[in-house]
């Protein structure tokens, strides 16, 4: 399957970096990766680290992502979170707000510096209808059951 990311860079959310190796997707990852369109982001990076399974892989992962450009969590990202779930909210339908807290700020903070959002979760999706980013799934929105993690 041939996959096409439009209007990067992305901040490389966790459920894509979770798919990075896949081999459906590893073609264009590393590709972005070389061109320097994928962009770290602080919460991206603590959802990692706790993700990894020991000290070594850790510090692999804190390396690794040291080199990326940032996206980071300002006092203004945290701010355009809370107004986002707001307006989720204010949208009426029952739970439309209720996204994850660290999907919110990821968005925020690709939104404040004008990136693209790279992930494979719905909530991207509904907080770019409030928020001024491009929201990019990994691969083919809602055709994800053949990416699981690796």
């Amino acid at each position: 399957m041939a996959l096409s990311w439009r209007d990067g860079p992305w901040v490389a959310d966790t459920s894509a970096w979770a798919r990075a190796s896949h081999p459906d997707v590893a073609p264009q990852w590393k590709a972005a990766a070389h061109a320097g369109d994928l962009i770290g982001c602080p919460v991206v990076t603590l959802e990692l680290l706790h993700d990894a399974r020991n000290r070594d892989r850790v510090e692999a992962v804190a390396t690794a992502l040291a080199g990326l450009r940032q996206a980071p969590i300002t006092r203004s990202v945290t701010d355009a979170a809370i107004s986002s779930i707001r307006e989720l909210a204010a949208q009426g339908a029952a739970g439309a707000h209720r996204v994850r807290v660290a999907d919110a700020l990821i968005a925020a903070a690709a939104a404040e510096r004008g990136f693209a959002v790279l992930h494979c979760d719905q909530h991207f999706d509904r907080l770019a209808t409030v928020l001024n980013f491009a929201s990019q799934w990994v691969t083919e929105a809602g055709g994800t059951s053949h990416l699981k993690k690796n």
